[in-house]
Parts: structure tokens; C-alpha cells; sequence
């Protein structure tokens, strides 16, 4: 599990290819200083096993063609900057929302207003993910955790701190960027368990696009 509080904003060195799987070479010194064979590392929100250490400061991940059809990471290259954040620790402190690294759909980044400090970002979201998105709810972008400031049909809006701007990819990302999308969890239980109460039927959007 992860709570959406980028630790580090890594970079993609190597992007090949093994048969059907793309392995990524990312260095990150923060994430890799205590990274083991088969530890979990969210990529843009992307929750991946790291694979054989290098034992510098890049570790290698390997991507299924589930995963390139689920996210964003199918269009990874080498020099791109991406967020990085190792799975929370039982005794780490909880900063952000409960966030499990499963992606839940591609959105785009439509427009960006600048303020004097920070920005006003409006993303759009596939149609099926937007009965779960709120007026200051918690929502997961590239792996950060960020609130909600407004909803309006399958678009949101978020603000961005100067912190968020200086500390993660979304002081980076530009009009048409494709971004991670995870949205709350916890709705998701809601609809579930309320779905026989309402006279509806739950559905899951959740795939299993890279969580391993």
C-alpha cells in the first residue's frame, strides 16, 4: 500500500524490451538505497516490483503487456522524470490517502491556469470513473495525492501547492500529457456494499493492470 507523498522524482535511463515485457531501468537514489529483489515501488502511481537491484542508485522494473494496456508507462522513454514512492511501511506515518498502486485509467491533462505560486490544473477521466470522484475528495494523479477542488461531468480540477509543482512530475506535465488515474478506493467499497440497499448492481473499474 502506498498514500500518495512522492518521495522522489526518479528518472527513466533504459527502456527495453524481453519478448512481451518492457523492462525499465530507473535511478533514484532515495528508492534505492534499502530497494530489495521483489520489493514494491510505485511508478506514476503505478504499483511495480522492483527486479534484481542494481546496487547503485537505479533499480529495474518489468512491465506485462497488462500493465502497458493499463497505463501510461506504454509510452515511457529514457530521460523521462517520473514520481517514485517505496510501499508504506507499518510503522511509517500515513501523509496522504490509501492508495494501492492499481490504476484505474488514463486521463489527460486539458488545461493549466498559473497563479502567482500555483496552479489550477483541470484533467479529464474516462466516463466510468466519475461517479467516484467528489468535490474534495482524494483522488491519485501519477502517484500523488491530491484533493479535489471541483467535478464536472468526466473533467476535474485540482490546485497544485508549490510544493506539488517543485516536488513531483505535475510542475512538468502540459496540456494533451496522459496522467495515472486511481480513484478512492474506499468508494469503490461503498458502491459494493450498498449496491443490494439501492437496488443497483456493482460494478468493478478496478483492473489488475501492474500490481504483482
Amino acid at each position: 500500500m502506498f498514500t500518495g507523498i512522492v518521495e522522489e522524482v526518479g528518472e527513466i535511463v533504459d527502456v527495453a524490451s524481453s519478448g512481451e515485457v518492457v523492462v525499465l531501468t530507473v535511478r533514484g537514489p532515495l528508492v534505492s538505497s534499502d530497494a530489495g529483489h521483489g520489493d514494491s515501488i510505485a511508478v506514476n502511481g503505478c504499483c511495480l516490483t522492483a527486479v534484481v537491484p542494481d546496487g547503485g542508485d537505479t533499480f529495474r522494473l518489468e512491465l506485462v503487456p497488462e500493465t502497458l494496456k493499463r497505463t501510461s508507462l506504454s509510452g515511457a522513454v529514457a530521460g523521462a522524470k517520473v514520481n517514485l514512492e517505496r510501499a508504506l511501511a507499518a510503522n511509517g506515518r500515513f501523509g496522504g490517502h490509501i492508495v494501492q498502486g492499481h490504476v484505474d485509467g488514463v486521463g489527460t491533462l486539458l488545461t493549466r491556469t498559473p497563479g502567482e505560486r500555483s496552479d489550477e490544473v483541470r484533467f479529464s477521466l474516462p466516463a466510468e470513473l466519475a461517479k467516484y470522484v467528489v468535490e474534495k475528495g482524494s483522488i491519485t494523479v501519477d502517484g500523488v495525492s491530491l484533493t479535489v477542488a471541483a467535478t464536472d461531468g468526466d473533467t476535474f480540477t485540482v490546485a497544485l501547492i508549490p510544493t506539488t509543482l517543485a516536488d513531483t512530475t505535475l510542475g512538468l506535465r502540459r496540456p494533451g500529457d496522459p496522467v495515472n488515474l486511481e480513484v478512492d478506493v474506499l468508494a469503490k467499497y461503498v458502491e459494493k456494499m450498498t449496491a443490494g440497499y439501492l437496488g443497483g448492481a456493482a460494478t468493478s473499474t478496478t483492473p489488475k493492470d501492474g500490481a504483482e
